[in-house]
């Protein structure tokens, strides 16, 4: 028996690219923050380029019972996107749902975590061209 939906959400938001290989990186990382985190719904979304966008990923989370989003920029380090214009789109998603909260986190920045990714990708290529 399952219990209700989950209230809380989380919205990854990339870019988006014209590459669906690109794309469906996104959609690999939701995947993997949902089964960390099975308290929340988890969508993806790209900035431009590719559906679903802010607004039908928003759209999403509120089907799915969400009432509180976390939006999380999927982008190494903050800029106009992360800043600006996810933010925006995002708050504006939110405004044609009642009742729904939309925050927005930082983007990924400096964590020891991401030097451990870096460091086995360059072990990885390091072997690869032995």
């Amino acid at each position: 028996m399952s219990g209700p939906p989950p209230a809380k959400a989380i919205l990854l938001v990339d870019h988006g690219s014209v590459k669906v290989e690109a794309n469906e990186l996104l959609e690999e990382i939701a995947r993997l923050v949902k089964r960390i985190a099975p308290d929340y719904h988890v969508e993806a979304a790209h900035m431009e380029l590719a559906p679903p966008d802010i607004a039908d990923a928003v759209a999403a989370c509120v089907k799915a019972g969400s009432t509180d989003i976390t939006v999380m920029p999927y982008m190494l380090a903050p800029g106009r996107h992360s800043t600006d214009d996810i933010p925006r789109m995002a708050l504006e998603a939110a405004e044609r749902h009642e009742g729904v909260r939309v925050r927005v986190s930082e983007p990924l920045g400096a964590d020891s975590r991401l030097a451990e990714v870096i460091l086995a990708r360059v072990e990885t290529a390091r072997e690869k061209q032995e």
